[in-house]
């Protein structure tokens, strides 16, 4: 039978015969608040080269997602607020020669 062993963040987890447990996965936090995650983790992302950073009771949960470079393109437009007659000017500013 399993023992019930207490981890450090105050929760309780079954640990069942070592051969049944699955290997812990861990990531060190450097001074510079690096971590490095393991190989089997980021290859399960499919090449995600950024997350979504949320804590969760206590967990740092970390989600894939991605970035689409003309969506902040059209957001960054619409944060400055600009008309299609600006865009025009400065098109036609842009292309003047000289």
């Amino acid at each position: 039978m399993g023992s019930l062993l207490k981890n450090g963040y105050g929760e309780n987890s079954l640990s069942l015969h070592p051969y049944y447990r699955k290997p812990a996965m861990l990531a060190k936090l450097t001074s510079k608040n690096q971590l490095t995650l393991p190989k089997a983790v980021i290859a399960s992302v499919h090449g995600a080269k950024y997350f979504d950073v949320a804590e969760e009771n206590g967990r740092i949960v970390l989600t894939p997602v991605r970035i689409n470079r003309a969506d902040a393109v059209r957001s960054k437009l619409e944060e400055l607020n600009l008309s299609e007659a600006d865009i025009a000017d400065a098109v036609s500013w842009a292309r003047h020669p000289g």
